[in-house]
């Protein structure tokens, strides 16, 4: 495949980026409510929005976060929510293996769901041109900074309990993750799997990330072992 990159394409992306930066601009908010409620400094907001730039590892790593910061542990909790990317990478190649190599590692330092998403779908039309990627990217990042900086600076002003509902926000965002997943009743008994286990070791070893390993093998294994018993049925 002969794959080009254009401005055309790059506008095409920026274009289809907008309907994604209004609906994550609450998500950043709030992200930037919980960095200011966890103590950090406006500085250390804008430079782990800005490089970090993975709302779901930020909010598992703030989610643990005390004085002095967890290093080890917050770096854990970004590796394993973040392992998605090892696959996710990969299906972009066919654009991304022609690009230079600077510009290929700036491309997977701006990988997020909904771009690399979109991306895919329209590759798999036969789609060539690698700068959509760029043009879905770009706008998305810059708007993170700015959402989460926003929230950030207006946490002061708010003054918010702890416990205030607004902080539930990121946990609906995740569970909103879930809604297009669900294929019907056989997640069922991987699910439970995966949130009991995450559940239970989370009581047992709380302010640490084990919980999301834990979870992520459990739901691993019992799905693992209904796709075998199925097959030996079938």
């Amino acid at each position: 495949m002969q794959v080009i990159f254009t401005r055309a394409g790059f506008r095409r992306g920026v274009y289809r980026s907008l309907p994604v930066v209004l609906g994550l601009s609450p998500f950043g908010f709030v992200t930037g409510l919980v960095t200011a409620h966890h103590g950090l400094t406006l500085l250390d907001c804008v430079l782990m929005n800005s490089l970090v730039y993975a709302g779901a590892a930020q909010l598992v790593a703030l989610a643990n976060w005390t004085h002095p910061a967890p290093i080890v542990a917050a770096a854990f909790a970004a590796f394993v929510v973040n392992i998605r990317f090892a696959l996710m990478g990969p299906a972009l190649a066919p654009w991304l293996e022609k690009l230079s190599l600077p510009g290929r590692y700036a491309s997977l330092a701006l990988l997020v769901d909904h771009p690399w998403a979109i991306s895919v779908a329209d590759m798999r039309r036969g789609g060539r041109d690698a700068a959509l990627f760029t043009g879905l990217s770009l706008p998305i990042w810059l708007s993170w900074i700015v959402t989460t900086t926003a929230g950030f600076l207006l946490a002061r002003s708010l003054n918010l309990p702890p416990h205030h509902p607004i902080f539930f926000g990121a946990l609906a965002a995740f569970l909103a993750l879930l809604v297009p997943l669900w294929r019907g009743r056989v997640d069922i008994l991987p699910w439970l799997a995966a949130g009991g286990t995450a559940a239970a070791v989370a009581q047992l070893l709380p302010h640490t990330s084990w919980y999301i390993l834990s979870g992520a093998i459990a739901g691993c294994l019992a799905g693992a072992l209904l796709d075998q018993r199925k097959t030996s049925h079938d």
